[in-house]
This record gives structure tokens, C-alpha cells and sequence, in this order.
């Protein structure tokens, strides 16, 4: 609901403010003196395009404000705390209009967009004017409509949830049947690479081992020399190292009986003596297990060749081998798997098409239903709105067909949405003899608001938007129509907030609140005021709209009685 509106140098309105509150609210005022303009500021609120032109001459920036009561668990709500705003204290709305352009948008004081404005305020207020924002002209929206009066939208929503529950399955089918198809290739890669790397037997490290066992075999006539002439200068022939150092410890122990001081270094050299003889008998033991075999030489080689091919073709160490060959072993497992579970995915999907035709040809059914229904009601309300004659008319359409969708988006001809399987448009014919025209068509200011409101106050009980607000709704209608539009808003406002500008006193009788706006000039220029009526202040505006200039007790009397009627 809309509790407060700023408006600052905007058009002629310099500064003004206004609080309303629930029911029905009248404004009313001479042509010219802003009625209009305060409309389209809420309009600028709601989400509409602003231009540089709208603002006060002579000012380089307009602001424009509103306050609105949300109520927990509305749309309006709901959309407000997705986009990241706490509405437990109400929702403000703000505009800043620049000269340059650089129009500034805030919600709750912080700084906002477009689109995060016009997605919470579409469910917070509808304008029905000649040029005003307003929803139900909308045709993707006259689905909703019919939905929503014939008590279709628990049906609707369970068509919604399982088409929502079936694009991902799809998707993920489509992804899989693409992925069996691309991944033929890949399979027989992957068998190919698992059976090389697993007949390949590969052991940790083994390309070290076996690049030692190749030089042994490869420098074996070498090695076995060299050990051989080691053997012999340590230990076997005349002279050897052990002989001497055998003849050093000796010298070393008689003297060290002279000199003990002498006495530990003939114990080393006796301890080196033992090492060296270990060493000797060692090497014997080297040279009875040095292999002449060039069979096993080559042997070695080649399985060195392999696992240095192996490791060029994958990244490079025998560890990344063996890991690429247990991820092969993995990929591999999960493309077998693949037809069962494209054969898993489809049998839901299958179930799901089943279930969402059977939804479709319900919701289908009961629309046309509804459409009968809603196509008389609307007739009787625009009869008793002054519009006899009207022809009104829900025209069903199939929805279009996608080709690329697939089978499972397509019934009886039409393609399967969120919301079924129809689409439908709203026809009329305000007058005798004329064709049925799209609602958005209609030219007439005042046809089209009766027409808006007679949807109105058919979805009056089912309508999620808290204030309606009709601008033109007298257009071309006299007395006795217009003091049936004024009881059909006085309903509707039993359900709504209601804002009627008006320039009839049959209507503005029926207002709980009454705001007369009034042109004046000061200082050389016209600023627009707004003045809450009561009581007296009431009865002489009315008078003025009966009679005009000139307020005779005539028109006082017939406004008094006016407002006794209403009970004001």
C-alpha cells in the first residue's frame, strides 16, 4: 500500500508531500492543475522511463519519492528479499532525474537499478490510464488473469513445477547422449591406453633399477678388471697394500712400547688392516656375481626403450604412468556406464511427459471454462460501467512450437511452457457493429480504464497488487454511469487501495479520502499544492465540480446531500 509520496521540481510541482492511507482516495482539481503529473511521478516510482524534459525549469535535478507498506509473504515481499532488501519496515523508493542523463535509482537508501526497482514495484501498485503502465494490457499476462479468476493456480503451478522438474533431466540426457557419442572415440583410446600401461607390469622405480643393471651388464668385462687388479694390489701379490700396512702396525707396536703415545695409532692402523681384508674378500664375492650375459644386456634395453616411450606419452615420470592408467581406468568405467544411465534419465523424463500432458489437457480444458465464464461476467460489468453493447472475448492460441525442444515439449499440436499449453489474448468490441480488437488497441482513455476496471473488480479477491490507481476512469461517461463506476471503485476498495482522479462530483462523492489539487502562482511562477478536504472544505469542492465557477446554495445543498448519501 502506498503510505507517503515526495515530489520535488517535477513539471509545475516544486515541493510537495501527501499521505494516504486505505479505501478509496479522490483527486480531484481544475484541468491543468497536476492531476496528471502526480500520477506519473508514481508511474517514474513504479519503473517507467524518465526524460530531463519532466523536470522543473530552471532546476537541474527532479526527486521523486514513495513509501510503501509491504506485507510479509506478497510478491512484492518475496521479490524484495531476493534482490537482497529488508521490507519489515516498508519499502522507499527513490528517483533522482539529472539534466545530463545520469538518472539515480534507490531503494531503502541504497543505491539500486532499474530492473531491481521495476521487479519489486510491479506487485506493489497498476496504473490504469490512456498512456499508463498498466499490467493487464500486457497479453502474456491475460493467461495469469484467466488463471487467477478461474482458480486455476494451483494447477498452473503444478504444470510449472514439473516442466521446471523436466528441463534439467532433459539437459542432462541431451548432455549424455552427447557425451556417448563424442566419447566412441575416447573409449577405444582409453581401452587401448589401460591395456598398454597394465600389460606393461610397471614397478615403482624400476626405470632406476634397471638404467644401474645396464651399465653393470654393459661395462661387466671392465668392471670385473678393475675389481680384479683392486683385489690383487690390496691383498695378492707381492708387496700388497696389506702386506705393508701389516709391517707398519708391527713397527708401530715396538716402538709404541718406547712411546705409548704411539700405541693408538698402531691400533688403527691395525683396524684398517681388518677393513681393507673385508674389503679385499668383498670385492672376491663382486667379481664371482659380475654376469657376462649380453641376451639379458639386451633384454634391459629394450625395457628401458619401453618405459622411456611410456613416460613421453604420459607427462613424463613412471608415477604419472601409473596414475594416468588408474584415471583411464575411472574415465573408462563412467562411459560404460553411460547407456544405463541415459536409459535412467529417460524413463524419469518419460514419467514426468506423462504426468505434464495429462496436467495440460486438465488446465487446457478448465480454461476455456473459465473463459466462457469470465467473457459474460466482463460484458455485465462493462454494461453496468455505461458501456452496453461490449463485446469481450478470450481468443486460445496454441504456443508456439520449438522445433529443437524435442518431443517432450510437444502436445496436440502446441509446445509445452511453464505455464501449459495455450495462450490466449483478450478481444473487445466497446462498441456496435465494431470488430474485436486486442485490449491494448483501444484508444479511448475512459473504454479502456472501465474496461481495466471491470477486470478489476472481477479479480478484486484474487488480485496480488495492494493500490490500484485509475486516472481517466470518467472519460466520456455522464452522471448516472459515473456514480455506478464510483460505488464499483468504493468496492474495489474493500480489497485494495484505491486512487481515483476524477473529474466528476458523482464519483468523488464515493471517496473515504478526498485531495483537491490546485494550481497557484507565486513569485511569477506555478507550483502545484495538494490540500487533504474535510467536512465543509469537502462539500464546497464538490459544489464546484456541480456547478462551476459560481457556488450557488443550490449546489451546496445538492453537495450536502451528496455526501449525506455516503454517510461523509
Amino acid at each position: 500500500m502506498l503510505r507517503e509520496l515526495s515530489i520535488k521540481n517535477f513539471a509545475i510541482i516544486d515541493d510537495l508531500s501527501v499521505r494516504f492511507a486505505k479505501g478509496l482516495t479522490v483527486l480531484t482539481g481544475e484541468t491543468g492543475a497536476g492531476k496528471s503529473i502526480i500520477i506519473n511521478a508514481v508511474n517514474l516510482i513504479l519503473g517507467g522511463r524518465a526524460s530531463p524534459e519532466l523536470i522543473r525549469s530552471s532546476e537541474e535535478t527532479a526527486e521523486l519519492e514513495a513509501l510503501f507498506e509491504v506485507p510479509p509473504e506478497t510478491p512484492a515481499a518475496r521479490a524484495a528479499q531476493e534482490q537482497g532488501f529488508d521490507l519489515t519496515e516498508g519499502l522507499l523508493a527513490r528517483r533522482v532525474i539529472n539534466r545530463n542523463g545520469r538518472h539515480r535509482v534507490y531503494i531503502n537508501g541504497r543505491l539500486a537499478t532499474m530492473q531491481m526497482l521495476s521487479t519489486i514495484n510491479e506487485h506493489l501498485a497498476s496504473i490504469s490510464g490512456q498512456h499508463a503502465h498498466q499490467s493487464l494490457l500486457k497479453p502474456e499476462h491475460h493467461l495469469l488473469v484467466l488463471d487467477q479468476y478461474g482458480g486455476l493456480s494451483e494447477l498452473r503451478g503444478n504444470v510449472s513445477r514439473c516442466y521446471q522438474e523436466m528441463l534439467p533431466l532433459i539437459r542432462r540426457r541431451d548432455t549424455l547422449k552427447r557425451q556417448l557419442t563424442e566419447q566412441s572415440e575416447r573409449r577405444e583410446l582409453l581401452e587401448f591406453q589401460c591395456h598398454e600401461i597394465d600389460q606393461s607390469q610397471i614397478a615403482p622405480q624400476e626405470d632406476e633399477d634397471l638404467e644401474q643393471e645396464r651399465q653393470r651388464l654393459k661395462h661387466a668385462e671392465r668392471l670385473y678388471e678393475g675389481a680384479g687388479r683392486c683385489v690383487e694390489r690390496l691383498y695378492g701379490e707381492h708387496g700388497a697394500v696389506l702386506e705393508h700396512l701389516t709391517e707398519v702396525g708391527r713397527e708401530l707396536q715396538t716402538l709404541g712400547q718406547i712411546d705409548q703415545a704411539l700405541t693408538p695409532m698402531a691400533e688403527r692402523v691395525e683396524s684398517a688392516s681388518f677393513e681393507l681384508e673385508d674389503i679385499a674378500n668383498e670385492l672376491r664375492g663382486y667379481l664371482q656375481n659380475i654376469i657376462f650375459d649380453s641376451d639379458r644386456l639386451e633384454a634391459v634395453e629394450l625395457r628401458i626403450d619401453l618405459l622411456q616411450s611410456l613416460k613421453r606419452k604420459y607427462e613424463g615420470s613412471l608415477d604419472s604412468v601409473l596414475a594416468y592408467g588408474k584415471e583411464a581406468e575411472e574415465e573408462l568405467k563412467r562411459i560404460s556406464f553411460l547407456p544405463d544411465r541415459i536409459a535412467e534419465v529417460e524413463e524419469k523424463v518419460d514419467q514426468l511427459y506423462e504426468k505434464i500432458c495429462k496436467m495440460c489437457r486438465e488446465l487446457s480444458e478448465k480454461r476455456k471454462k473459465a473463459a466462457e465464464r469470465l467473457s459474460a461476467k466482463v460484458q455485465h460489468e462493462l454494461a453496468s460501467l455505461g458501456m452496453s453493447g461490449t463485446r469481450f472475448e478470450v481468443r486460445f492460441k496454441h504456443s508456439p512450437v520449438d522445433e529443437s525442444a524435442g518431443p517432450h515439449f510437444l502436445l496436440d499440436n502446441s509446445g509445452i511452457e511453464a505455464t501449459g499449453i495455450d495462450r490466449v489474448d483478450f478481444l473487445v468490441a466497446p462498441n456496435v457493429g465494431e470488430d474485436l480488437r486486442p485490449l491494448i488497441q483501444i484508444v479511448s482513455g475512459g473504454e479502456l480504464s472501465r474496461i481495466i476496471l471491470a477486470l478489476k473488480a472481477i479479480l478484486a479477491t484474487r488480485e496480488s497488487v495492494e493500490t490500484l490507481i485509475f486516472d481517466e476512469v470518467d472519460a466520456g461517461i455522464g452522471g448516472g454511469v459515473a456514480e455506478v463506476v464510483g460505488r464499483k471503485l468504493q468496492s474495489l476498495a474493500r480489497f485494495h487501495q484505491v486512487i481515483c482522479i476524477t473529474h466528476l462530483p458523482q464519483m468523488a462523492q464515493f471517496g473515504k479520502h478526498h485531495f483537491k489539487i490546485a494550481k497557484r502562482i507565486n513569485r511569477g511562477r506555478t507550483r502545484t499544492t495538494i490540500t487533504p478536504l474535510h467536512e465543509e472544505a469537502r462539500v464546497k469542492e464538490l459544489a464546484r465540480m456541480l456547478g462551476g465557477v459560481k457556488i450557488t446554495k443550490k449546489t451546496l445543498d445538492h453537495a450536502r446531500e451528496m455526501m449525506a448519501r455516503q454517510g461523509n
